[in-house]
């Protein structure tokens, strides 16, 4: 079986010719339709990363299972020993707006947790990627988080409803909030250190953060679900119950302020 660094170089591969895909409808004119259920918008780019990704991932990998937000889920990857988890546009809302801020992000899974991840945003030119215990990196070059320790003033992606009091017994963190439309990219972000964390509280599809949490992770940063607890992929629900990435002890803080305050 490949490790993770073939399977990383896969990823990223293929990524870079979904990019390709992509960018041929990229600020053109295109039909919009709404999915079942308000699960938002879906173009025919969409659909044409997603049978890019597909051709050249499960030909690559032919034992692997595939879960992707553009595919009918197969619940045979339940049994599968690794899975691609996918999502061919994340930020699908950007793209039709011709704005920059979407990738294409794609992981491999095994017994639950990425082993390789590759995030591409190809209006960007910027590629993010990382295999389990080889570090992370933007083009190439090795990234890290910021290292930030001290919660007030940390710069933060997240939407503005998530930083809301109601969501933070121990008080909402006072933190400086920014926002950008791809959770793949939030996540890839604070790899870099551009910002010190990112936090989405609600349930979130596995394909919005499985590459996204690899690499945050592989970067040194700690990754968790909204209350500190560990991610865990290829479920059957193919969601998690939202995602917090910050350096550890910034991460610690944020976990912290979830919780009610306790007298002393």
């Amino acid at each position: 079986m490949p490790d993770a660094r073939e399977d990383r170089d896969l990823l990223a591969a293929v990524a870079g010719k979904a990019g390709q895909v992509a960018l041929e409808h990229f600020r053109t004119s295109l039909a919009v339709e709404e999915k079942p259920g308000g699960a938002g918008p879906v173009t025919v780019a969409d659909k044409a990363v997603n049978e890019c990704l597909a051709e050249h991932l499960l030909a690559a990998r032919p034992g692997y299972g595939w879960l992707s937000e553009e595919s009918e889920d197969d619940e045979s990857r339940l049994s599968s020993e690794r899975v691609f988890i996918v999502d061919p546009i994340d930020g699908t809302r950007a793209f039709i707006a011709g704005e920059v801020g979407w990738s294409i992000a794609v992981a491999v899974i095994e017994a639950g947790r990425p082993v390789a991840a590759a995030v591409h945003l190809p209006a960007q030119g910027r590629s993010f990627a990382a295999a389990l215990g080889e570090g992370a990196t933007l083009d190439g070059a090795a990234i890290r988080g910021s290292g930030r320790a001290i919660l007030t003033g940390a710069q933060t992606l997240a939407a503005r409803p998530h930083l809301d009091p109601a969501h933070w017994p121990g008080g909402a963190p006072s933190v400086v909030r920014s926002f950008r439309p791809s959770l793949a990219w939030r996540l890839c972000l604070v790899a870099e250190g551009r910002f010190d964390a990112m936090l989405t509280l609600r349930d979130t599809w596995e394909w919005d953060i499985a590459a996204g949490a690899l690499i945050a992770s592989e970067a040194g940063l700690a990754v968790s679900d909204r209350d500190g607890g560990t991610l865990e992929f290829n479920r059957r629900s193919a969601r998690l119950p939202g995602v917090i990435a910050a350096p550890p002890a910034l991460h610690q803080a944020f976990i912290e302020h979830r919780r009610p305050r306790t007298l002393d």
